[in-house]
């Protein structure tokens, strides 16, 4: 017997394409031009200008992918995994995971520790290794915010000593009141026109832990009547006496993330800073920020450009990590990694694959504009795509209904008789090897696969009947797949009326590959397992987690449309040899459509749990 082992590659064709798209020009000019041709990468992470100097990189550009480490990334993320990671691959650069770990209230160990995982587990492992050039130091591509809260602490200094920021005393609610708004300029606050003296002591009272939470923040000193609301003086510091998950209880101030991320991408080198399009209004300040900081010395041009691109808005899913966080919370699903969830590590325990997310991110295109859903069909589209041509077969029952063949003993002499069959592991690999199952006087089939008064076209099993002329009508034949073609000649029922047992009669000679088996015509296919060899399993039949496409929209309660049945948890029977299946490895469950071995559930040989990731074909909302 040649067990059918499981494979994960995905179709070779699925991510041959390179399509086009505006960031890639921009690359390419870029490197035609030479733009960042007299760079030289090296120094610490966060040495300021020494990151100009240093042993010739031979990385041309470098993106980063930054999360905030405050929750688990979600199917937008892989958008940007993909987007950042690829193009610095086909590049011959490099990509950097950073954590921007800015909030301690809000960030933990176990968010860092899942998004370096799922990072690694989309299949950007090859951009982690040592580095021989610093001894000890693994994942050279892995950074943190925090390791430069040391120079953003200088680069505040300096800002402060040139005029260009100031310590604002006002409350929260005087700052929002002053701030103006798209048609009413900003007004200044009464520290504005403080001296540095005065702002470099007030600052350092705060760094050294002098005042509460919310008594004052540094702002940038730009200009209160600009049009663009993000220019008016914003915010670059604020108190928090709080434990930071890396630098422990050394800072009691942290940057604002528009004023750390900035000089983050500068500090690593980072050439093409790539982001959503919500942060297009903050480019400006991106760009005087750095431009300010180049001007002291402190970093040295050309400053990294920042590129906003269309976001990944997918139907039937929230990407709120507020939102997200209160489904875990309020108990409407069981963790972050509930295959229900549109968080990557939910998706990888539906059974998603590395490959089809690629697929999926890249299908969805790369623009300048935002605002378009992408049918979550796409999903499954891609999955199917990358898993059809791979992965291994098997027949599985979902709603098991019994099926006794009544002449068993006829036929092959004996009550107990186990009639060996086989099938191939995949239908276009023979190398893949074959299955072996055994039919036996008892199968399982679905109780779908039973009508008592068939509908018109219907080819599976009926019994016979009398035609309105008075006429007999025999029952229906169908074929049992890989087995022999069976005879309905009836059933018994439960007290509610629907078919408990099915009866039927086997006709010899008609088993599958062998002489005579065609001898008898039929229009009906029917998937089985043996009551002999299966094998009981549990599998999770998941769906939509929201009825509607857009579940929060025009500020719609999301848990209202919290689908009931995204969730429905059956007993099946499966065929023997998904007994040597093991955590994550997928399947096509024939006519069911691709499931996968829970990674937490499942035990090979003793557990089997299963989960259906996608149907043979979209049927939402049939």
């Amino acid at each position: 017997m040649s067990s059918p082992k499981p494979t994960h590659a995905a179709a070779p064709a699925a991510e041959a394409a390179k399509p086009n798209n505006f960031l890639r020009q921009i690359i390419e000019q870029d490197l035609s031009q030479g733009t960042y041709a007299q760079r030289h990468w090296g120094g610490a992470p966060g040495d300021g200008a020494s990151q100009q100097t240093g042993p010739l990189d031979p990385a041309r550009i470098r993106t980063r992918f930054p999360p905030e480490p405050n929750g688990y990334l979600h199917i937008g993320h892989a958008k940007s995994i993909w987007l950042n990671f690829s193009l610095a691959k086909d590049f011959g650069g490099v990509c950097h995971l950073r954590f921007d770990d800015t909030n301690p209230e809000k960030e933990e160990q176990e968010y860092v520790d899942s998004i370096r995982d799922t990072v690694r587990w989309l299949g950007w492992d090859h951009h982690f290794a040592d580095d021989p050039a610093r001894p000890g130091v693994k994942q050279p591509h892995e950074y943190f915010a925090s390791d430069y809260f040391d120079f953003m602490y200088r680069a505040a200094e300096y800002l402060i000593e040139a005029g260009h920021a100031y310590v604002d005393e006002q409350t929260p609610e005087q700052m929002r009141s002053h701030r103006g708004d798209f048609g009413t300029p900003g007004v200044n606050s009464p520290f504005r026109d403080r001296s540095p003296a005065e702002n470099l002591e007030r600052f350092r009272e705060m760094a050294q832990g002098q005042h509460p939470n919310g008594a004052m923040v540094l702002r940038a000193k730009i200009d209160m009547a600009s049009p663009n609301i993000n220019l008016r003086d914003p915010a670059i510091y604020r108190i928090r006496h709080a434990t930071h998950h890396n630098t422990g209880d050394k800072w009691c101030i942290y940057p604002m993330y528009t004023y750390a991320h900035p000089i983050e991408d500068a500090l690593e080198q980072i050439t093409h800073s790539i982001c959503t399009l919500e942060f297009e209004d903050q480019r400006p300040f991106y760009d005087w920020l750095l431009e300010r900081l180049c001007e002291g010395g402190l970093l040295t041009a050309p400053p990294p450009r920042q590129y906003e691109f269309g976001r990944l808005n997918v139907g039937h899913v929230i990407t709120s990590k507020r939102k997200l966080r209160q489904l875990v919370e309020d108990g409407h699903v069981a963790g972050w990694d509930d295959p229900r969830m549109p968080t990557l590590a939910g998706l990888r325990r539906r059974g998603y694959t590395p490959e089809a997310l690629r697929l999926f991110a890249e299908r969805s295109g790369v623009t300048k504009t935002g605002g378009a859903w992408t049918d979550y069909a796409a999903l499954d589209a891609a999955l199917r795509d990358t898993l059809d041509p791979v992965v291994p077969r098997a027949m599985a029952v979902l709603e098991p209904l019994k099926l006794v063949i009544t002449n068993w003993a006829d036929v092959f002499g004996s009550e107990d008789h186990l009639e060996p069959c086989h099938a191939p592991v995949h239908p276009h690999h023979p190398e893949m090897g074959q299955r072996q199952f055994s039919m036996s006087k008892e199968v399982w089939i679905e109780p779908t696969d039973y009508e008592e008064t068939p509908p018109k076209g219907f080819f599976r099993l009926f019994p016979p009947s009398v035609d309105a002329s008075g006429n007999a009508v025999p029952g229906s034949k169908v074929r049992l797949k890989y087995g022999y073609v069976i005879e309905c000649t009836g059933a018994t029922k439960d007290e509610a009326g629907r078919a408990s047992q099915v009866s039927a009669v086997l006709i010899k000679d008609t088993k599958s590959g062998t002489p005579g088996a065609d001898s008898v015509k039929v229009k009906g296919v029917i998937t089985w397992v043996g009551a002999a060899d299966g094998l009981s399993a549990t599998v999770h039949l998941y769906d939509r987690l929201f009825t509607e496409e857009q579940p929060d929209a025009g500020g719609r309660d999301f848990l209202s449309v919290l689908n009931p049945n995204s969730l429905n948890t059956v007993q099946a029977i499966v065929e023997p040899s998904l007994a040597a299946a093991q955590p994550e490895d997928r399947f096509q469950f024939e006519r069911h459509g691709y499931f996968v071995a829970d990674r937490r559930e499942h035990q090979a040989g003793d557990k089997l749990v299963f989960n259906r990731i996608a149907g043979l074909k979209d049927s939402w909302g049939k």
